[in-house]
């Protein structure tokens, strides 16, 4: 089988076109660390979105991950590209593998999102496959050592927009169907290489899924950061979290949207994660601007999470599973204190 999941994994790196930059590889203590930025919500010629960019340079120089991840909503003025240009110039300084997916706010500034989808992958360090038919991709995250061999897997879903009727906004859009069917088949293609075992897994996209409203609501579940307003998730439930339940490989779903959000919690044992709203004042916002820290381990559906704000402050630390279970008291070790 190993054979097979070489083939397999060599297989992606190039459909991907990720020849030209290092394959993303866990770490040899079996670390991997992702940085999420998150509605950014950039105006090229407005002061306030300067701290954006000071953020983005603070957190990356204290944590030096192994991949950036935008959650959406990155621009917030026209024209388009030069937003573009100044956020992920700032990111490529930095030399550190980065990827985006759109938010709903992201096609409003007249450039199409193909056009931008192409003219992100430009910028140095940029590890996003060439555009298909849609803007959904995965990138396997290999094994660390020598080996070609794909330890987990990183989706990367567009949430699509809004939805309109008679030029009235009526609600947020949903992932569709087809977008559903290709998550699906890309993860019975690494659960086949891997021996018919899910490879532990994270999805990443824009607004979160109407079950985000259930993990709330059901008081069994334990919700750590802060949540200063309802989720703004689709009125209509297209069935992605069904299909992540059906494949067992993604344990952990991160999102953004909502800016006053950066809480986690677990519901039917997947972690909904937001990241902290990135941006400036111009949006709204009551949270200071930051990032989400997510660190993965090799081999097991685990990570260590946190939110760095400025100063290099940390906030809210968990541990999944770990921090949001109970464990029963009565067989916890005696604590050393009690000798």
């Amino acid at each position: 089988m190993k054979k097979t999941l070489l083939g397999i994994t060599l297989g992606f790196i190039a459909f991907y076109g990720l020849q030209a930059q290092e394959p993303l590889r866990f770490n040899a203590d079996g670390s991997f660390k992702i940085v999420q930025f998150t509605d950014l919500h950039y105006n090229a010629v407005k002061p306030e979105s300067r701290i954006v960019l000071k953020r983005i340079d603070e957190v990356l120089s204290a944590e030096s991950p192994d991949l950036v991840v935008i959650t959406g909503d990155i621009i917030y003025s026209s024209p388009a590209k030069a937003a573009l240009k100044d956020v992920f110039e700032c990111i490529s300084a930095h030399g550190v593998p980065f990827c985006a997916v759109f938010g709903n706010h992201d096609a409003d500034f007249g450039t199409p999102k193909d056009e931008m989808y192409d003219y992100i992958r430009r910028f140095p360090g940029c590890v996003m496959p060439e555009r298909g038919g849609s803007y959904d991709y995965a990138l396997p995250v290999l094994a660390s050592g020598v080996a070609d061999e794909a330890a987990g897997v990183l989706y990367f879903i567009d949430s699509n927009a809004h939805i309109f009727e008679d030029g009235k906004f009526v609600g947020y859009d949903y992932i569709k169907e087809p977008q559903i069917e290709w998550y699906k088949s890309t993860s019975v293609t690494f659960t086949a290489a891997n021996g018919g075992s899910p490879l532990p897994s994270l999805a990443f996209f824009h607004i979160p899924l109407p079950e985000f409203h259930d993990a709330v609501k059901n008081e069994a579940c334990t919700l750590i950061g802060t949540r200063m307003e309802p989720a703004c998730a689709p009125q209509f439930n297209s069935g992605m979290f069904d299909a992540i339940r059906q494949m067992g490989d993604v344990f952990g779903v991160f999102v953004g949207h909502d800016h006053d959000n950066d809480y986690a919690v677990v519901y039917e044992n997947i972690l909904f994660a937001y990241g902290r709203y990135t941006g400036g004042n111009t949006e709204y916002n009551n949270l200071p601007n930051g990032a989400r820290v997510i660190v993965l381990k090799e081999g097991r559906r685990e990570l260590d999470s946190y939110v760095r704000i400025k100063g290099g402050r940390i906030l809210t630390p968990f541990t999944f599973p770990e921090s949001f279970y109970q464990t029963p008291w009565a067989d916890r070790p005696l604590d050393p204190e009690c000798n």
